[in-house]
């Protein structure tokens, strides 16, 4: 499991009961380590060949806004035999040519992955998720998984709700309404993250993605930073212990396609003033 895969990732990977092994953030080269290790060594007590072998990543980390390296970390297991399971809850509909997330913008074939996961709640608009896997894979969650047997399915109203998103997407609908506001995500998270690197504040993460972490770094400036943000009309997320370190607090912006560059401009030029008034412009002095 990387070492910043999502809490829910690492509270399920504890309920399995299974051996959990951490690799290093979006690192391939310790993630091989870590597999030579495992397999090297074999399961506790009596060394016996591990059955199986997962590894979880995430397409977009959504506390660092990072893209995974998903390329170098499916040709690992594949050399290794191991299993890839892949969180795509904000790269699924965000990533991509035709958004079709992580596997369309790393260039990856998606049969290479074999558990795929989303959720319909962001770029569909809905509620649930999913989970795209082999046929024996599925069967067997239908059959194993609390979740689906324990839980309502979902209403026919949301269900038609991302169909038709997944044709506006895609194009189905005959406009280009999908490939608009793919564009103008992309265009917009770009500009936001290029001006809050400008204006001088540390920004975790990469390009293309709608994912922008600003580092707040102090814990006391966390609540500073958010109320004086709302005094001026901008309402921000900010994030602190045990979420992320207590010394890596931060505001955590995501971006929409509906968001005009009047909005954009607006939000930052807030941003910009409150950040001088509780010095957050790391890059331009060590003080802030």
């Amino acid at each position: 499991s990387d070492s910043l895969n999502h809490l829910s990732i690492v509270n399920g990977a504890r309920s399995s009961t299974a051996q959990i092994r951490v690799f290093k953030h979006d690192d391939p080269s310790n993630l091989e380590e870590v597999l030579r290790e495992a397999i090297i060594n074999g399961q506790p007590r009596y060394h016996r060949p591990w059955k199986k072998i997962v590894v979880m990543v995430e397409g977009i980390y959504s506390m660092e806004g990072g893209i995974c390296k998903l390329p170098e970390i499916v040709k690992i297991c594949k050399k290794y035999k191991a299993y890839i399971y892949v969180d795509e809850a904000h790269s699924i509909g965000a990533l991509g040519k035709s958004g079709r997330g992580i596997c369309e913008y790393r260039g990856v074939n998606p049969k290479d992955i074999d558990i795929l996961m989303g959720t319909f709640t962001k770029s569909f608009s809905g509620m649930g998720g999913y989970i795209a896997a082999s046929n024996e894979m599925i069967d067997y969650i239908r059959s194993h998984s609390a979740g689906i047997l324990y839980h309502n399915s979902l209403s026919p109203i949301v269900a038609q709700q991302i169909l038709t998103a997944f044709r506006v997407i895609r194009g189905d609908d005959g406009t280009n309404i999908g490939k608009n506001k793919l564009n103008n995500l992309v265009n917009n998270s770009n500009y936001f993250r290029s001006e809050m690197i400008r204006i001088g504040l540390h920004v975790y993460g990469d390009f293309d993605n709608p994912i922008v972490p600003v580092l707040i770094y102090a814990p006391c400036k966390i609540a500073a930073f958010s109320r004086e943000c709302l005094k001026r009309g901008v309402a921000v997320v900010v994030v602190g212990f045990p979420a992320t370190s207590v010394i890596l607090s931060r505001a955590r912006f995501c971006i929409s396609a509906g968001h005009t560059k009047e909005d954009l401009d607006k939000a930052i030029s807030v941003i910009d003033e409150v950040a001088t008034l509780v010095c957050l412009k790391y890059n331009k002095s060590i003080l802030g």
